[in-house]
């Protein structure tokens, strides 16, 4: 996939127009028209402001293999909850995890049925992980203190 045809699909993947990036990233309509047309890839910082808007990689951008835009966009937008959440030292760590899983599942001693297992266990521990949070910081429900009736 080019240049070009990763920012078009990811712009629309974003339910973004050329005019609405445009007003997003400052970069001119006929730039990114020539982008994503032409196949024309931008200076260093046009090309960051895009990556920013678009929640993808510059190497993403840049990069010619052929890779899903979509899982692209959704891992960005992950890394970026969970930096907002827990900062960088948790995004790194989801980073982190993400590539450890990604190696395991791309070519590892594993085979089918093992990854199936990995993948079950592994939504088990968020199951878990979920109601234990929800008990441990869920709102404590504030009990007013008795009325002395002696003071009215």
């Amino acid at each position: 996939m080019t240049f070009g045809e990763k920012v078009k699909k990811a712009r629309i993947l974003k339910n973004l127009s050329q005019t609405e990036l445009a007003a997003i990233t400052g970069i001119s309509e006929r730039s990114l028209y020539t982008y994503e047309q032409l196949n024309t890839i931008p200076r260093k910082n046009n090309l960051k402001k895009l990556a920013e808007a678009l929640n993808v990689s510059i190497f993403y951008l840049i990069d010619e293999e052929e890779v899903n835009v979509k899982k692209n966009i959704e891992k960005e937008e992950f890394i970026d909850q969970v930096k907002e959440k827990f900062g960088y030292k948790g995004a790194k760590e989801a980073q982190d995890v993400l590539a450890r899983a990604g190696a395991l599942f791309a070519g590892g001693d594993l085979d089918d049925d093992a990854k199936e297992i990995f993948m079950q266990s592994l939504m088990q521990v968020y199951i878990s992980s979920k109601k234990e949070s929800s008990v441990k910081f869920s709102r404590k429900k504030k009990t007013k203190p008795p009325i002395d009736e002696s003071v009215l």
